[in-house]
């Protein structure tokens, strides 16, 4: 049998991120081949992370990474347990692979980032599950977006949890980050009051009308007052009727005008949105463990 030593067990520790006891234990079950000894740790790799894909991900970041010319950008949702681990360098790190991986790799679909190669050679899918290995929490690639626009596009996250981006006809790029600063504040619906759909109009405007029946006073008032509250209701949900957030004085659709620009598309992510969370004591899972 060959010796495992302690510089092969550090050779593989940094390969696999594992720890030592577990990288030793693999090498002495590989007589020493620490290429075998990597891909049952892989293997191994692979039935934790699949044990742990149950787990829900609720935490993480959302990543944008631009081309030099601004012309095609990416954003990802990369979702984590706890928000422990979203500040992790390891798990940061990934995800600023897998930005930049879409990002040069030419793939326009979310259903083929899992077979794009990262610099050190291992696809997104394998390095998410050596990611799961190492750190011992579920890791998710949840959604992502690719613009390739012939407009001008602007992005902007807040606190790596909102991610904005915004094409623009027309402005600039100051513009288009401003836009995209204001979508993340405020969250609009959608980008036209003649947008929204009928039906959701019809069930606030029922709401409305039972509101103001309730005031007592006439019908044609009633009226009056519920087509005021609508219009009020398409201007707070819609991004041209919203007041920008860095001059509340003024509506995005007036500035919009004023620098002859229109919205043709945004994406809005925030973090763990539409996500059930799940409690979990962790100290008492970490206990759990120790014990056995």
């Amino acid at each position: 049998m060959a010796e495992v030593t302690a510089a092969l067990v550090k050779e593989l520790r940094e390969m696999s991120g594992a720890g030592m006891m577990e990288c030793k234990k693999a090498l002495v079950a590989a007589n020493g081949d620490i290429n075998l000894a990597m891909d049952e740790m892989r293997k191994a790799g692979q039935a934790k992370a699949d044990k742990k894909s149950g787990r829900t991900a609720a935490e993480g970041v959302v990543t944008v990474e631009c081309s030099a010319d601004n012309k095609r950008v990416v954003m990802v949702e990369i979702n984590s347990e706890t928000d422990f681990v979203a500040r992790d360098q390891n798990f940061m790190g990934f995800v600023k692979d897998v930005g930049t991986g879409v990002l040069t790799s030419g793939v326009s679909r979310f259903e083929e980032f899992s077979s794009v190669s990262l610099p050190n050679g291992q696809t997104i899918e394998l390095a998410r599950q050596n990611l799961i290995t190492k750190i011992g929490e579920n890791i998710n690639i949840r959604r992502a977006e690719i613009i390739d626009s012939q407009g001008v596009v602007g992005a902007y996250v807040h606190n790596n949890r909102i991610g904005v981006i915004v094409d623009l006809d027309g402005g600039n790029p100051a513009l288009a980050k401003d836009i995209a600063m204001h979508i993340a504040a405020s969250s609009p619906m959608v980008i036209l009051p003649s947008e929204v759909p009928q039906a959701l109009l019809d069930k606030e405007k029922e709401i409305f009308i039972a509101q103001a029946e309730g005031s007592g006073k006439p019908k044609d008032i009633i009226e009056k007052m519920t087509e005021g509250r609508l219009r009020k209701y398409l201007e707070e949900v819609s991004l041209v009727g919203q007041p920008f957030v860095k001059d509340p004085s003024q509506k995005v659709g007036d500035l919009l005008k004023a620098q002859q620009a229109s919205v043709r598309s945004f994406i809005r992510f925030e973090v763990g949105e539409g996500i059930e969370k799940v409690e979990v004591d962790f100290v008492k899972e970490v206990m759990e463990q120790a014990k056995a």
